[in-house]
């Protein structure tokens, strides 16, 4: 039997209709891994969604639990694989995007981690745009998050050496996760290539959760930066007030 190269975690609360489609494209990357599927205790019909799915996933539950990082983190400790990552469950892998991950580990097999483009597909009109990502560079990551979640891919030793994603965290546990790894490990890969969609929709966090979001940020770059720079100053009437008039005025 050929061994998992990587461990991919969806933790998942009420997405029936995202989760199929995320689980797919997990399968569908000609890639030996092990699939955990962590749901909150949906009540929306995913369960049969993991049932559809449960041959081929190394593990599965469903109940009430303490959060998204905490499942995360529960995920990972169950697999074996020497890469990690985890895909929300309303994102998905673009085709072929988590090898060419892993190809690039193959390259820079001491890095903590390596990072892709990603798309940002709002799922009201279908418009797909590519999300602001970066090579990575320290002064650009304190500026804004140069680093799209589901496009990651984390080496397993670098993940347990800083303890996972920080359970105490909701909003920013990626964004706080990529500075852990700069500090103890070294800086992360950038892959130039589209790897992962990220779904834009009316129920995500980023956008139901605005001014947390933000001030989750700003915390982060004040404990790892040690300053605020003034991009997020300036840059906060725009991303919280009026993107938030603009989300209920669309709803």
């Amino acid at each position: 039997m050929t061994l998992p190269m990587v461990t991919v975690v969806i933790p998942s609360f009420n997405q029936a209709q995202y989760l199929d489609a995320a689980i797919r494209s997990v399968f569908e990357q000609s890639l030996p891994v092990e699939v955990f599927v962590l749901d909150g205790g949906s009540s929306d019909g995913s369960l049969d969604i993991i049932k559809k799915w449960q041959d081929r996933l190394s593990g599965w539950r469903s109940h009430a639990d303490n959060g998204q990082a905490s499942a995360i983190n529960e995920g990972v400790a169950l697999g074996s694989a020497p890469f990690v990552c985890w895909l929300n469950s309303d994102d998905f892998f673009e085709p072929g995007g988590l090898k060419a991950l892993l190809a690039a580990f193959m390259e820079c097999p001491d890095a903590p981690a390596v990072y892709g483009r990603a798309w940002n597909l709002k799922q009201r009109t279908g418009k797909k745009s590519p999300i602001w990502v970066e090579r990575f560079d320290t002064d650009r990551l304190a500026k804004r998050c140069i680093i799209s979640q589901p496009a990651t891919l984390i080496s397993r030793r670098a993940w347990e050496s800083v303890g996972g994603v920080d359970p105490v965290l909701h909003m920013t546990m990626d964004y706080d996760l990529w500075w852990r790894l700069l500090r103890q490990c070294g800086p992360l890969v950038f892959v130039d290539r589209f790897v992962a969609t990220n779904r834009e929709h009316d129920d995500t966090k980023t956008r139901t959760l605005r001014r947390r979001h933000y001030q989750e940020a700003i915390q982060t770059v004040r404990q790892y930066y040690g300053k605020v720079p003034l991009r997020w100053w300036l840059a906060w009437p725009y991303s919280v007030w009026f993107k938030a008039l603009q989300n209920r005025y669309v709803r």
